[in-house]
């Protein structure tokens, strides 16, 4: 049985009338309208995705610290991007149905709200970039998430390092890169790229977000081959990012339909990423036989 993700946190919030311009993105709703994505996580549950991604995905300690908060008040705020989602999963229980939250780690590029996750190559040694993660990856990891999403990820020299700190951290999660064609945003063969999974018991899926849809397919099949792990697949919906304006840009290629193509490429998860919203989600469901369509 395939596992529909959600879709977009930030474009579900922006449609809620949430001006997400600042550098904290999504994050700064931790601190000022929680409730709010707690709403997007009921909303996306409701459509018959049956896996919470967190807000944490730009969210850092040093960002909220830049804010004006403490060290401590950053802190509790990484660690209430998952309490938020535990407890809308935990409210919808009673029907029975399995539900899971995925604690986004994002790339180092996102916290610079620079469209660095879309090019990687930050100029940072694997030192910085370990001791940049490490820190939000444990206390993501001591909120109670069920497992991980290390997601967006647009360099292999990245992830490799982001891969070995799972291992350690032992929880279940997944691996996926943002890519163009036939290479991660920062220029490398996938066959690379995926290299760097293979062998990692913790990583229990393996494949792309946040990119064009077209791109999804001949990555599921370069991951399948070099990990042998079940594939993950949420693309956006194949629009351009201005990270100057911080809007999307373009026309949506995003389209269910392809969805059934890359389950039987071995994806056992699939959603969306940027753009892609409840009524998408629940288009996915309904096509994946998850769910009827709302």
């Amino acid at each position: 049985m395939t596992t529909v993700l959600d879709g977009g946190l930030s474009n579900a919030l922006a449609e809620r009338g949430h001006d997400l311009a600042d550098e904290l993105w999504t994050a700064r709703l931790l601190r000022d309208a929680p409730d709010e994505i707690a709403a997007v996580h009921r909303a996306y549950f409701a459509a018959g995705a049956t896996v919470a991604t967190t807000a944490s995905y730009q969210a850092s300690v040093d960002g909220f610290e830049r804010s004006g908060l403490s060290r401590a008040e950053a802190e509790a705020l990484v660690a209430r991007s998952v309490t938020v989602a535990r407890e809308v999963r935990d409210e919808l229980a009673s029907d029975g149905t399995t539900r899971l939250v995925a604690a986004s780690v994002g790339p180092y590029g996102a916290v610079l709200a620079d469209g660095s996750e879309y090019r990687g190559r930050y100029g940072l040694t694997r030192t910085q970039l370990r001791d940049f993660h490490r820190p939000r990856i444990e206390l993501l990891a001591a909120a109670g998430p069920d497992l991980l999403a290390v997601e967006t990820v647009p360099d292999a020299d990245e992830a490799e390092v982001l891969v070995k700190i799972v291992a350690d951290v032992g929880l279940p999660a997944w691996l996926s890169y943002s890519v163009a064609g036939g290479t991660t945003r920062a220029g490398q063969p996938l066959t690379e790229a995926f290299a760097v999974a293979t062998g990692v018991d913790a990583l229990v899926a393996v494949g792309v977000n946040c990119c064009d849809p077209d791109d999804v397919a001949p990555a599921l099949d370069v991951a399948a081959r070099v990990t042998g792990k079940p594939g993950i697949a949420y693309p956006n919906t194949g629009q351009g990012w201005d990270s100057g304006t911080h809007t999307w840009t373009g026309t949506t290629s995003y389209d269910v339909t392809m969805a059934p193509g890359w389950v039987a490429q071995g994806a056992a998860w699939v959603g969306g990423c940027c753009q892609v919203g409840p009524a998408d989600i629940a288009a996915l469901a309904a096509v994946l036989g998850q769910k009827s369509s709302t």
